[in-house]
């Protein structure tokens, strides 16, 4: 899988280069539709063009929408009866007009980019203050579509020129691309390095990302750096449970911080609970709430747990080794500008009493390090989302051998 992508987006990175891309055309089915997931399909046929991509030996399915900044919006372990994991903002999505601050349409692999506050934002503009009316998404990863470059049963790759502004006024010009892939059982007991139950319902996609810079101009930390942010939105529920384990060690190697959760304001005992090794935090949807891990203290999966559905859900991704440079997207002037943190999950919510809130959703996410590129220069960041549904007996040794706890531990933590 590695190797095809690779090629694929060392061709691409040419392309770019030379501004020869090429464009191609898509297709979707017209199956019967039944379960949520089919519902879900359906519904987004009837508003946006949708490429599904499947797995051919399993009825895994993952559909991609170009039109929405070539997200994924959602999957399904059992074709079109199977539930749907991604959540949509179906309010947002038939309506078709353009929002304020951002349009939220939903999906489980959608494609931002970093910092969102600080004196290098690309949310704000420079003088205003950082509170949410004057927060903005940047039109080029919030509104429109992405050009389908190629795509075959189970992958399809994209690419979308932008050029940005930050809160300094440094001006950024760039290629973004990422190709999406659907991942069979043999690449997924690879990644999580044991064997699955038969038994078990499973879908997996990759999201392969890069940046190049096709600007006159290197990025430079002084003039502010992106990165590369992948976002997951998902259906919360009351017994929804997130778990990001971390690194267990010395301050003075590791950092002083284990859990941040300054973003939006201290998160309340009852919602988030540092253990030894994992932080827990409610999936709930029901408190705006915001929490991330540093690099000193970050692991390879994240990922939750829904009770309702016995459904486990896993984010693997990028670390390279040594990277210590995050962006920081505090909401405020900060300190350290590239002390953030690598992974986030977020809890919708109502932003102040009486207010409705986004969603609600909650998010898993996962951040590329500071991209100090010069001219030609590409940064890449896989992110990959796998969702197991079956039976708690054959769910507890992947959750043990990926998060470093039980089930148990994880449906009562709160």
């Amino acid at each position: 899988m590695n190797t095809e992508i690779r090629a694929r987006n060392h061709s691409l990175a040419a392309w770019a280069m030379g501004l020869v891309l090429l464009a191609g055309c898509q297709t979707t089915s017209q199956d019967g539709l039944i379960g949520p997931y089919g519902e879900d399909l359906q519904f987004l046929k009837k508003y946006t063009d949708v490429i599904v991509l499947r797995d051919p030996d399993s009825a895994a399915q993952v559909a991609v929408v170009p039109g929405y900044q070539a997200r994924v919006m959602t999957s399904s372990a059992n074709g079109r009866s199977g539930d749907s994991f991604g959540w949509l903002n179906r309010k947002q999505i038939a309506g078709g007009e353009q929002q304020q601050h951002i349009n939220v349409f939903g999906g489980e692999d959608r494609f931002w980019l970093g910092p969102e506050g600080g004196q290098y934002s690309i949310f704000f503009r420079k003088g205003d203050p950082f509170q949410l009316e004057h927060w903005q998404t940047p039109d080029p990863i919030d509104w429109g579509g992405w050009d389908l470059a190629q795509k075959n049963k189970r992958w399809a790759q994209f690419w979308k020129r932008m050029h940005l502004v930050n809160y300094q006024g440094t001006e950024f010009e760039l290629l973004a691309d990422r190709s999406i892939y659907v991942m069979n059982r043999t690449m997924i007991e690879q990644l999580l390095g044991l064997e699955l139950d038969a038994a078990l319902q499973v879908v997996a996609f990759e999201s392969d990302n890069g940046i190049t810079n096709i600007g006159i101009e290197p990025w430079t930390k002084d003039g502010g750096l992106l990165s590369i942010w992948i976002l997951g939105m998902f259906n919360p529920t009351p017994t929804t449970t997130v778990v990001l384990p971390y690194v267990v060690g010395p301050s003075s190697e590791l950092g002083e911080t284990v859990v941040n959760d300054n973003y939006f304001g201290k998160v309340p005992a009852d919602r988030l609970k540092p253990a030894n090794g994992v932080v827990y935090f409610k999936g709930d949807g029901q408190y705006r709430s915001k929490i991330g891990i540093p690099p000193g203290r970050a692991k390879p999966f994240i990922g939750s747990y829904d009770e309702e559905l016995n459904l486990l859900t896993l984010v693997h991704y990028t670390i390279p080794e040594g990277a210590t440079d995050y962006v920081n997207s505090l909401w405020k002037i900060q300190d350290d500008p590239y002390g953030g943190d690598v992974v986030n999950s977020y809890n919708d919510g109502p932003p102040k009493p009486g207010a409705a809130p986004l969603g609600p959703f909650y998010e898993l996410e996962t951040s590329s390090p500071a991209a100090a590129l010069v001219p030609g220069q590409t940064l890449r960041h896989a992110h990959r989302t796998i969702h197991i549904q079956g039976d708690e007996s054959a769910l507890e040794p992947i959750v043990r051998a990926t998060l470093g706890v039980g089930l148990d531990e994880i449906k009562n933590a709160f």
